[in-house]
């Protein structure tokens, strides 16, 4: 290590001394704050990870259209896993200038605010961070939240063809809603079908020789076949 970079850590490591005068709260708002400072400077910064802020836990919120749904004996882990391993991943949010809105962690919001081990532990705050600042509109965050879902698990159907009936709406196409949120042409449809809305058929904008390979590889839904198959 050069003696460049040794002083400016030795100059950090006195600093941090002044610390040990400050109370919770404040030495977490000045922790945060020096996080921010090293985050801008980070050749990582793009990064939402490098910069995970601890913040009070009643300043965070869900939001209104999660499609995941986490059966008690998995939610059950999840507690376990946070009492024994600690926190891992933080709550993935979005500052709308109130409050910090869930994008993904609803349930490890959840263990945090209501185990009360856990809640002890980290002094009534929760681990999170921000996503990317250029996509923050609500039909981003909704696709960030599927996105993050469904890499590694399964939706609740009717809530996820709650939410394609909502992009819509929004004025999203189907091409936006298959690329962003890695859904083919016919799981699309079939989402739609279930909310059994004809005006949302009115913007379809694949051919019926469309190949959804062709822009973002998905297959459909074992979830959406499954439901079907129930509906029939």
């Amino acid at each position: 290590m050069e003696d460049s970079a040794q002083a400016i850590i030795d100059q950090a490591n006195n600093l941090f001394e002044l610390l040990k005068l400050e109370d919770l709260d404040s030495k977490v708002e000045v922790i945060n704050a020096i996080k921010q400072a090293l985050h801008s400077q980070s050749p990582f910064s793009n990064e939402p990870v490098d910069c995970v802020m601890w913040v009070k836990a009643e300043t965070v919120y869900a939001n209104d259209y999660n499609p995941n749904a986490v059966a008690p004996p998995e939610m059950e882990l999840l507690k376990e896993s946070v009492l024994q391993d600690g926190f891992t991943q933080p709550i993935v949010s979005w500052f709308d200038g109130n409050g910090i809105e869930v994008v993904d962690g609803f349930h490890r919001n959840r263990v945090g605010k209501e185990v009360d081990e856990v809640k002890a532990r980290i002094f009534g705050y929760l681990p999170v961070v921000n996503i990317n600042q250029a996509r923050q509109s609500k039909g981003d965050r909704m696709a960030s939240t599927i996105r993050h879902n469904r890499a590694r698990g399964t939706h609740n159907v009717e809530l996820m063809s709650t939410i394609v009936a909502e992009l819509v709406e929004m004025g999203k196409s189907d091409r936006w809603i298959s690329k962003h949120i890695g859904m083919s042409p016919d799981e699309i449809l079939r989402l739609k079908q279930i909310t059994g809305v004809a005006a949302l058929f009115n913007n379809r904008d694949f051919s019926d020789s469309w190949d959804a390979k062709e822009d973002v590889d998905g297959s459909v839904s074992s979830d959406v076949d499954d439901f079907m198959e129930q509906k029939e």
